[in-house]
């Protein structure tokens, strides 16, 4: 067979590689410029990051069901209390009333009547007295039990909240533990991000987050995402960040593969082998300091960047990866989502 020319499998070449170009742009996204970020750490510190997270959240969906439940049992026990004062004080006039008139009864009251219309009139009066006197005394009580109701309620309340607080302590001292062989403590995080506008996810009736699969598709791969990441994503973009991001990964363990986390290059031509610097790294600070001011809208786990890790119960703490741009993200915002 005649063999082809080194001219001409070279312009073979950079055809195809020219028309697998074009595909992709065709098919609606930009060409990252290198290969896309693993997930970074490792499977036991990436289960730690996601156990703890997710401790500490759920825990502080209780406390904070808990302080509003104590705010409106405290209201109520106002309102009662107030009753109390009021009914306290028709109970004096009842007992003041019967002591002006002594030991006083109905059938002496009955008795000493002249006339049957004055006998008549005085059986109305003293059913009216008897009624009026029995309700203000059962209202007296009842109120009397609601408030004590009430405050037994609120001392749950209070030791529901010194529970709750207990978890987060421990699961912050378990991510601390976690962390410790990636971290050499805590940092100042990242300026920028100021607005805290995300449209908020759903949430269950109790302040908790839904249980959410893979189950919608992923507008960055051909992959799919969770409702929750989907909705964080686009909350992302709207705020401005629209450079190039990629969410689902198929294959190995971590939140990507579950459709829980997106990596946003900090470069506008996409995820770059190199540290970001100057607008780029900018452009990431500002990003991972967005995602951390609406992390309790949105529903984030943690959040990394640039050798810095930011987890719901310990706040900003340094991270170092292997010293590769993408293992110390250094040129991408790893999110990830409960």
């Amino acid at each position: 067979m005649p063999r082809t020319s080194p001219s001409r499998q070279l312009g073979r070449r950079a055809l195809l590689a020219l028309l697998a170009a074009v595909a992709l742009l065709l098919a609606g996204g930009a060409v990252p410029a290198y290969a896309e970020p693993g997930e970074g750490g490792t499977k036991k510190l990436r289960d730690a990051l996601e156990l703890t997270a997710k401790g500490h959240i759920e825990a502080k969906a209780k406390l904070d069901n808990s302080k509003r439940r104590q705010a409106a049992l405290t209201g109520e026990l106002r309102t009662v209390e107030a009753r109390l004062v009021e009914l306290t004080a028709q109970a004096g006039e009842v007992a003041a009333h019967s002591y002006r008139l002594g030991r006083l009864t109905p059938t002496s009251m009955l008795l000493n009547t002249a006339t049957p219309q004055e006998f008549l009139q005085r059986a109305a009066d003293l059913e009216l007295m008897a009624q009026r006197d029995g309700r203000r005394l059962r209202d007296l009580t009842d109120a009397r039990q609601q408030a004590q109701q009430a405050k037994v309620a609120i001392d749950a309340e209070v030791r529901e909240q010194q529970k709750q607080l207990a978890v987060m302590a421990k699961k912050k001292k378990e991510a601390e533990a976690a962390l410790a062989a990636v971290s050499s403590g805590g940092s100042n995080g990242f300026s920028g991000g100021s607005s805290a506008s995300a449209k908020p996810a759903p949430r269950n009736p109790d302040g908790s987050w839904p249980s959410e699969s893979c189950s919608v598709d992923d507008p960055t791969t051909s992959g799919c995402i969770t409702p929750r990441t989907l909705n964080a994503l686009k909350q992302t973009q709207a705020a401005g960040y629209k450079r190039y991001v990629s969410c689902h990964r198929s294959g190995g363990d971590g939140e990507h593969p579950k459709g829980r986390a997106c990596d946003f290059a900090a470069a506008t031509n996409g995820f770059e082998d190199k540290t970001a610097t100057g607008g780029d790294k900018a452009y990431g600070d500002s990003l991972a300091a967005w995602h951390v001011r609406n992390a309790s809208r949105l529903g984030v786990l943690y959040v990394i960047w640039y050798r810095q890790i930011w987890h719901p119960g310990t706040g900003w703490r340094s991270y170092s990866g292997s010293g590769s741009p993408a293992a110390d993200h250094t040129n991408h915002v790893h999110l990830s989502m409960y």
